[in-house]
């Protein structure tokens, strides 16, 4: 998810547990670990994160705008005609301006790292543009710029994102966590707590096998659990075998290069 190999920000618990005074001091740094290990276990699919970034262009030629989806029909210096190779046939491209795959009109957008979840704030000049007045995001990672304006070719990046000359977008990525990995992280944070301060818990201890009035039970131990992909817990078990059945240690990702063109417009 990020240059940490890790999840940015604990997931929001929910408890279904008492803990004592002591147990409760510790519960941040136990929410902490959880989310780790749970983050880990479910292929690192869940969590969200918050990180501001300076667009750039892609491309060096910026007579036409400079943005990706449109301007790579002026990489020849904006001279015409220009050849086009569409649907196996060579074509003269006379026109001034073209659209994307899916529109007969220019869209000035940007690429953003994605996918995108929540955009958190979009300036432009030091000044905050309104979400669908200013902007919207399409295909959870195309920054559409509305009103009949278009982003900036380039801007000065020695400059805060404040000053006039500047641009810079704020948005959150990856997927929310469900409510199945909420109850998961409260009840292993739970335990985690628990077992800091010296309490009773249900993580599985080192023994792997306990004799009591002539019954003989044996347990697996905890390294067997995790290599297992699991942790002997109810919650936190569930979570994992409905979201990362397979195992898997990151997210799948699937390319069509050859499907169909579409755009999901204001995901």
């Amino acid at each position: 998810m990020t240059a940490t190999q890790g999840p940015c920000v604990a997931w929001d618990p929910i408890w279904c547990c008492e803990l004592s005074a002591a147990s409760l001091a510790v519960t941040g740094s136990a929410a902490q670990a959880a989310t780790e290990v749970l983050y880990h276990l479910s292929g690192q699919r869940f969590g969200l994160c918050e990180v501001t970034v300076r667009p750039c262009r892609h491309e060096c030629a910026i007579s036409g705008g400079g943005w990706p989806g449109f301007d790579h029909w002026w990489q020849w210096g904006g001279l015409y005609p220009q050849p086009l190779l569409f649907d196996g046939a060579w074509s003269n491209l006379t026109c001034g301006t073209c659209g994307d795959r899916c529109s007969c009109t220019q869209v000035c957008e940007a690429w953003l790292p994605g996918p995108v979840n929540t955009i958190t704030q979009v300036k432009l000049d030091g000044t905050v543009l309104v979400s669908g007045v200013g902007y919207r995001v399409d295909d959870f990672r195309k920054l559409v710029r509305l009103g009949g304006a278009c982003w900036p070719a380039c801007q000065d990046m020695t400059l805060a994102d404040t000053e006039v000359g500047t641009w810079s977008v704020t948005f959150t990525f990856g997927e929310t966590v469900p409510v199945l990995g909420q109850y998961a992280v409260g009840e292993l944070a739970c335990e985690i707590a628990r077992s800091c301060t010296g309490q009773a818990c249900k993580l599985p201890a080192n023994a792997t096998q306990v004799t009591r009035q002539g019954i003989t039970i044996d347990f697996p131990t905890f390294s067997e659990l995790l290599a297992n992909g699991s942790l002997g817990l109810r919650w936190s078990d569930m979570f994992i075998a409905t979201y990362n059945p397979s195992r898997l240690r990151t997210a799948p990702q699937i390319y069509d290069v050859d499907g169909p063109a579409f755009r999901r417009v204001g995901t």
